[in-house]
């Protein structure tokens, strides 16, 4: 099955080591990801381009990407090009065993990729008056405090991940092809917070 196929059970990755999680946590590393799904394969010298950086920094995490399984060579035009290709596009690490090394990781990557959402939000704040009104009306920060139980926390994420897996399964990230017209890179950063178990009794 060719990795390009939305039905490749490898496009979408539990995270259940913590190697890999802490693997993942890198800025250069994410920045690598995001520019693969963005443009598709890309040598490390390309790569290095784009994201300002020495192509051997670049090849150096590119290697550490494939190591832990992100990334993976792609065919290339001749023998003498390298390209690189994601393998997952989705990730997730909810259902890892929280021992002490996994939250540990989980807590580096979770805090990155806060600060990264942040940034991103700063910048979308500085250019969203230039935009359509579909754009910046369904973007920014909501936040809705609501009282659920656990299960009604899980059936509620599991309900707002089924949706966005519809895209992400038909759009795969890095499928230039798959994207319609008039379709822009929008990135969910959703941050789940609850409160400690006291507080309900109020």
């Amino acid at each position: 099955m060719s990795l390009e196929s939305s039905e490749d059970p490898r496009r979408r990755r539990l995270l259940d080591d913590p190697l890999a999680i802490r693997a993942m946590a890198h800025p250069v590393r994410l920045d690598l990801q995001g520019l693969l799904g963005k443009e598709g394969p890309l040598t490390a010298a390309d790569a290095a381009r784009r994201l300002g950086i020495s192509q051997a920094l670049a090849s150096h995490h590119l290697r550490q990407l494939a190591k832990y399984d992100f990334v993976e060579p792609a065919p290339g035009k001749d023998n003498r090009e390298r390209p690189w290709r994601l393998v997952s596009t989705s990730q997730s690490w909810r259902d890892l065993e929280l021992t002490p090394e996994a939250s540990a990781a989980a807590d580096v990557l979770e805090q990155l990729m806060a600060e990264r959402a942040l940034g991103n939000l700063a910048d979308w704040q500085q250019r969203r008056t230039d935009e359509d009104r579909v754009w910046w009306e369904n973007s920014g920060i909501v936040y809705t405090g609501i009282y659920l139980t656990g299960d009604e926390l899980a059936e509620l994420e599991e309900k707002i991940s089924a949706l966005l897996l519809q895209y992400v399964d038909e759009r795969p990230i890095d499928d230039k092809s798959t994207r319609p017209p008039g379709s822009r890179l929008v990135g969910f950063t959703r941050i789940v917070t609850v409160s400690p178990a006291e507080d309900a009794e109020t």
